[in-house]
């Protein structure tokens, strides 16, 4: 069980919303009158939860000097799942598979920005490498806004050879790189699809885009490169998304 402490005012919310039978303890400022945060209080009481009032100066060193407003709990992380759990996933899904696959994203508000934005497009699951990229963080969790919770997310060992092994299921692997020909508005997304975005700066790694069946990219207009990762992320889910809808 991988215990962790999240804090703030919205975090906190999110997990009392999505994952309350998963929070242990709690501990608030005992000084500190605020409408929101009283209320919390009251929801963590209905839950048979009673927070130890503290001092500022302990939540700070709880909440490692962050931002905490006034309230941390600590709650049981969402666990990453197995090479194996994806694909029983992927064997027993129904409807037209939709994956994500993040290659090496090492930045948790990245991550957590595109489980949140996964979740708003019906992605079916989050590839993630084991190596060299982050996991499911506190600090995940809480950009996420409860995503974490409701999306699996899939830790593989070996990227490459899990690309491989979807494509034998017939499912496309479509790579997001911006030297490619082909933009994301002359791609039919309705397919079979697990779409790879890379890292931070980096983009796919050069063993990651040989496993792809086609690379698709965002047309841009004006100065600037490139987009965020979770920004061209959502777009690109987005547009797989209004696609389709549109078939539907």
């Amino acid at each position: 069980m991988k215990l962790s402490k999240i804090y703030g005012i919205h975090s906190v919310q999110s997990a009392l919303d999505y994952s309350p039978k998963k929070i242990g303890k709690a501990w608030v400022d005992g000084l500190r009158q605020d409408k929101r945060l009283t209320q919390l209080v009251e929801d963590l009481l209905d839950l048979g939860l009673e927070p130890e009032k503290v001092d500022r100066k302990k939540l700070d060193k709880l909440a490692d000097s962050q931002n905490h407003q006034g309230i941390v709990v600590e709650v049981q992380m969402p666990a990453e799942l197995s090479e194996s759990d994806l694909k029983n996933a992927v064997l027993t899904l129904s409807g037209v598979p939709l994956f994500l696959v993040l290659d090496n994203v090492q930045d948790p508000h990245n991550f957590g920005a595109c489980l949140r934005t996964a979740d708003a497009a019906g992605v079916h699951g989050v590839i993630i490498t084991k190596d060299n990229a982050t996991g499911i963080t506190p600090t995940v969790c809480k950009v996420a806004s409860g995503a974490a919770e409701t999306v699996p997310v899939y830790q593989v060992t070996n990227l490459a050879r899990t690309l491989r092994w979807l494509k034998d299921q017939n499912i496309w692997v479509m790579g997001a790189a911006g030297e490619a020909t082909q933009t994301a508005y002359q791609t039919d997304f309705t397919v079979p699809l697990a779409l790879v975005v890379g890292a931070e700066g980096k983009g796919l790694r050069r063993l990651t885009k040989e496993q792809c069946d086609l690379l698709v990219k965002l047309p841009m207009q004006g100065t600037v490169e490139s987009l965020n990762l979770s920004v061209a992320t959502g777009v690109l889910l987005y547009e797989t998304l209004r696609q389709r809808l549109v078939v539907i």
